[in-house]
């Protein structure tokens, strides 16, 4: 028998932003920081999963999402700039990002 409690102690959850870690907070939004655009990023508000899905995986939900995101071209170019080989960035695949490559 384990002797592990089921209740979840008051200060389980840690700021990251009063801990600093980098991405957050004042400094991540700005001309300073290139990944400020993260902070707007509708993905980071949601499943990771439905961006990285298996092979042959469906991406729909993925692409509703981005769809719908204020940083879109932020985070396609970052993909590119980067050459992100998986997941769903900007609303490509790594597929659609290499025929956008391709045709650019």
């Amino acid at each position: 028998m384990s002797n592990y409690s089921n209740d979840v102690p008051g200060n389980w959850f840690e700021d990251p932003i009063l801990r600093g870690v980098p991405g957050t907070g004042n400094d991540a939004v700005g001309d300073d920081n290139p990944l400020g655009w993260q902070v707007d990023a509708l993905c980071s508000q949601t499943d990771p999963e439905a961006f990285f899905p298996e092979k042959g995986g469906s991406t729909r939900d993925a692409k509703r999402i981005c769809a719908q995101c204020t940083v879109r071209t932020e985070c396609l170019d970052f993909a590119l700039e980067n050459d992100e080989r998986f997941g769903i960035w900007g609303g490509l695949s790594e597929r659609e990002r290499r025929k956008y490559r391709r045709r650019g």
